[in-house]
């Protein structure tokens, strides 16, 4: 029987996949030529974070590690079947919270086509079917405009400010906090987007 996280999920040219060993090639590209773009909202780790992950080889032991325990679920998000960009889960509770968390990017030049949306609605209507999760969260910037859209057009709930939430561009940054909970959920995230 495949892991919850070992699925493809599509909707029209929209796909959500596992992340691959082999996308290395193509994650590289698509975070080189997009460095400018994401380096605002992309975590980094404090002087005491701990060791940086500093190469794809490494990042894709620790997510897929991470997944075999069953504490995140890695994809990638494609366009006609190429990656453009990256839906990551993590922080996944069970017991009495039976809750997760959910991260994203998309590569410039495919922003606008309801890419990330789409992705995160298909990670969603998963973690709450497959996985019967109760909820989900999602932590943002509130600079962050067109990531502040797909929360909103999902029905997340804005749950406040969380100051100095995440590390990013070497200090610690204030974040909004959403969630989306099973009983909110009328038949399918994606029927949202």
């Amino acid at each position: 029987m495949a892991a919850p996280w070992e699925v493809e999920l599509t909707h029209g040219r929209i796909g959500i996949r596992p992340l691959r060993r082999s996308d290395a090639n193509r994650w590289s590209e698509l975070r080189a030529a997009n460095g400018g773009w994401l380096s605002p909202w992309d975590a980094t780790l404090p002087p005491e974070g701990g060791q940086q992950v500093t190469s794809y080889r490494q990042m894709i032991s620790v997510l897929r590690r991470r997944a075999r325990h069953g504490e995140g679920m890695p994809f990638v998000s494609t366009w006609d079947g190429v990656m453009v960009g990256q839906v990551s889960v993590s922080s996944i509770v069970g017991g009495s919270a039976r809750s997760a968390s959910i991260g994203y990017w998309v590569s410039a030049d495919h922003a606008g086509r309801g890419i990330t949306p789409t992705g995160v609605a298909l990670v969603c209507d998963h973690l709450f079917g497959t996985t019967r999760l109760h909820r989900v969260d999602i932590a943002i910037r509130p600079e962050n405009h067109p990531s502040l859209a797909v929360v909103r057009r999902l029905g997340f709930t804005d749950v406040g400010l969380a100051p100095r939430y995440l590390h990013i561009a070497g200090r610690w940054a204030d974040h909004r906090l959403f969630q989306l909970v099973a009983e909110d959920v009328q038949g399918r995230v994606l029927d949202r987007v």
